[in-house]
């Protein structure tokens, strides 16, 4: 049973072919809705008096490499007047743009600008999209599930040139290799420091 009677009626009939599905979850509906018409969406919940959706809560991005659109973008908004909250979706891909929200809800600008300093979602109409966290020269999309967990570079404040440098990661120990045997039954080898318990 979905939090608003009738969401699934009422989306499908106002924008006809935008939205893919509605899907009702116990603590709130999740609307999937196609990305070019990501705008048309949100402002129809926000404006239809019978949904309310006035109070926009975050945007965040989400990334799922197998799929050919990787990305999600996933926003939640609030409806005081029914106390319901429900979670919007799109997908797209690294090189196709998913239109700004900041002409509805001016409030997403920076969940926009961490969206694409965290995952590269790129974002059409925004009114200042560049990096939010990460450093100006910063390469790569941390939050992305290909990025690696090193990094490429390594930052520090170098004391003779009194200023920060950038430098090719480093890895002062190398990688552990894990056999994930079972301690419990026994391994293969001697673990170091139980050399002298089997004597």
């Amino acid at each position: 049973m979905s939090h608003i009677a009738h969401l699934s009626e009422i989306l499908s009939s106002a924008l006809p072919g935008a939205v893919l599905s509605v899907e009702d979850h116990i603590d709130m509906d999740c609307v999937i809705v196609k990305a070019d018409q990501l705008v048309e969406a949100v402002t129809f919940l926000r404006d239809d008096p019978r949904l309310a959706f006035v109070n926009f809560t975050d945007l965040c991005g989400a990334d799922y490499p197998a799929r050919e659109q990787r990305f999600e973008v996933v926003l939640h908004l609030l409806s005081p007047k029914h106390n319901v909250r429900i979670r919007v979706k799109a997908m797209t891909d690294e090189r196709t743009a998913v239109p700004s929200l900041t002409g509805v809800f001016p409030s997403a600008d920076w969940f926009e600008r961490e969206a694409y300093d965290m995952y590269g979602i790129l974002f059409t109409g925004h009114p200042d999209l560049r990096r939010l966290l990460t450093d100006y020269g910063f390469q790569g999309y941390p939050l992305r599930k290909d990025f690696p967990l090193t990094g490429f570079v390594e930052v520090r404040y170098d004391d003779e040139a009194k200023r920060v440098v950038y430098e090719p990661v480093k890895l002062p120990q190398e990688f552990r290799a894990f056999d994930f045997l079972s301690p419990w039954e026994g391994t293969d080898y001697v673990l170091p420091g139980d050399e002298k318990a089997k004597s």
